[in-house]
């Protein structure tokens, strides 16, 4: 066999043409000390704030403390194999969740990882965790209502699309119920809604899901779970990555609701974090930054212009007070931040009204903006009338000495407290709350026997869907009580409380 010079040397010309150097580059550190979730690494010495960055062992971590000598990183998994010296690498990438459609129906943690045993979830889109908020420019004042299903609610604390509305109070008396309940509502409102539990127990989550499940809300709903067992730095991170699975439906001109549960325990998870990178600690423990933590999340719920195509991101973020002292810290500051408060007091929820609102100290700073014109007409004095019944309560006991317009005031308030009281889980049709709000601010109840207005409530709704469901159906078309809708309802209310008194 004969070997030619020049077909060696043009073989050897076209790999050198081919031949390319890569050279790649890695900013690696090593673990200086390691414990209680959070870890000082010593050599990353480019790294961002809120990066991501690996350990050994499959862990990842956050990088939270930019130090002139070590990077203070929280760890998202144990740090039980972790040891003095092992490398530490760089991701290159700011922490970011996986945001869409996907994520509609499932349980996952706040790393977008599933939690409900079906299956991995497939996204094309991420966006980090932190992100700024839109500016004043961006936005368009909050004007379209967000029915929460609850009579007591909509009818003189109402909520719009894009508001931030504090649901406050103390622990076992309804908060989270409110919150699924006005969750349960958005079926057919083409809404998402994301809940994201905080340090909360498993097993309370597990109900919650089964309860969503149940009535079908789980079709538009991702539950976000950090459980009282998993380290601080995930219920840390819980809420911004809620926020940022909802951010995805405002930007693309849907509508989201997300409910934080609660940032009470995200304030805790954020001290203990903070006192373990040793940031140094201010009132109650809490670091310097502790309205700001909240701020910057509460402040993402917004109601965008329609140039940025109208889409809107509301926030209902709960705060527990211990023994209805809310003007602690924690509540005071999310106070300042949000668009109004639901108070929710312990006396009247062990008095057997629930939804235990109090009407005196809950407000809504959007106001009727977020109201359908037919329910401002129906419903403009109840939220005085409660009041000024509060007020006179005191002075029931002696009805025989009042004079006839404070006995009708007493009779009156009495029986719209009644009619406001809600079960569980039930939220009602803004027509069929505008209808049963018209009976009792019209004086149809006055004469009616208290412990009957919960038998005649479910009759009349009965009643206006068999005999009257035009009158139903008008209200939720028109949206307000023109002159021919309100002598019809007139009429129907007069024809019930005849036969129904009989």
């Amino acid at each position: 066999m004969e070997v030619k010079a020049n077909e060696i040397s043009s073989v050897i010309k076209k790999q050198i043409e081919k031949y390319a150097i890569t050279t790649q580059f890695e900013e690696n550190g090593e673990i200086i000390q390691v414990g209680d979730g959070i870890a000082r690494v010593y050599g990353l010495e480019n790294v961002m704030a809120n990066e991501l960055v690996e350990f050994p062992h499959g862990v990842f971590g956050m990088a939270l403390n930019l130090e002139e000598d070590n990077v203070g990183c929280v760890l998202f998994g144990s740090e039980r194999h972790l040891k003095e010296g092992d490398v530490v690498k760089r991701t290159g990438k700011v922490m970011s969740v996986p945001v869409g459609k996907e994520l509609v129906g499932r349980v996952v943690n706040p790393l977008g990882q599933p939690l409900d045993g079906k299956g991995p979830i497939k996204t094309k889109d991420f966006l980090p965790l932190e992100k700024k908020a839109p500016g004043v420019v961006a936005r368009q004042p909050v004007k379209e209502p967000l029915q929460t299903g609850l009579k007591a609610i909509d009818s003189m604390i109402p909520i719009g699309r894009g508001q931030r509305e504090l649901i406050i109070g103390d622990r076992q008396i309804g908060k989270s119920t409110l919150a699924i309940d006005t969750i349960l509502n958005q079926k057919g409102q083409d809404v998402y809604c994301i809940y994201v539990a905080i340090g909360q127990k498993g097993s309370t989550v597990s109900k919650v899901v089964q309860t969503l499940e149940a009535h079908g809300a789980m079709d538009y709903t991702t539950v976000v779970l950090s459980t009282a067992n998993d380290p601080a730095p995930f219920s840390y991170i819980a809420p911004y990555s809620a926020a940022a699975m909802g951010e995805y439906f405002r930007d693309n001109g849907m509508h989201a609701l997300v409910v934080y549960d609660d940032l009470s325990k995200h304030a805790w998870a954020y001290r203990q974090v903070s006192l373990l990178l040793r940031r140094p600690p201010g009132r109650e423990a809490y670091p310097g930054d502790i309205f700001y933590l909240h701020s910057r999340l509460l402040e993402r719920a917004a109601k965008l212009n329609d140039n940025l195509g109208g889409g809107s991101l509301t926030a209902l973020p709960i705060v527990e007070t211990q023994a209805g002292d809310f003007s602690a810290y924690i509540p005071t500051n999310v106070i300042s931040i949000t668009d109004g408060q639901i108070y929710l007091e312990p006396n009247l929820f062990y008095g057997g009204i629930r939804p235990a609102v109090n009407v005196g100290l809950s407000v809504s700073r959007v106001g009727g903006n977020a109201q359908i014109k037919a329910m401002k007409q129906v419903a403009g004095r109840l939220r005085l009338e409660l009041a000024q019944y509060r007020e006179l309560e005191g002075f029931a006991k002696f009805s025989s000495e009042l004079d006839k317009t404070t006995q009708a005031q007493l009779t009156r308030g009495q029986r719209m407290v009644e009619l406001l009281k809600q079960e569980q889980n039930q939220p009602l049709s803004v027509e069929k709350q505008i209808a049963i709000i018209f009976l009792g601010t019209q004086g149809f109840l006055d004469e009616i026997p208290l412990k009957e207005i919960g038998r005649l409530e479910q009759e009349f709704f009965q009643y206006m869907e068999t005999k009257h469901a035009n009158i139903l159906k008008d209200i939720a078309a028109k949206k307000k009580l023109d002159e021919d809708l309100q002598a019809g309802l007139q009429g129907a209310c007069e024809d019930f409380i005849a036969g129904f008194s009989s």
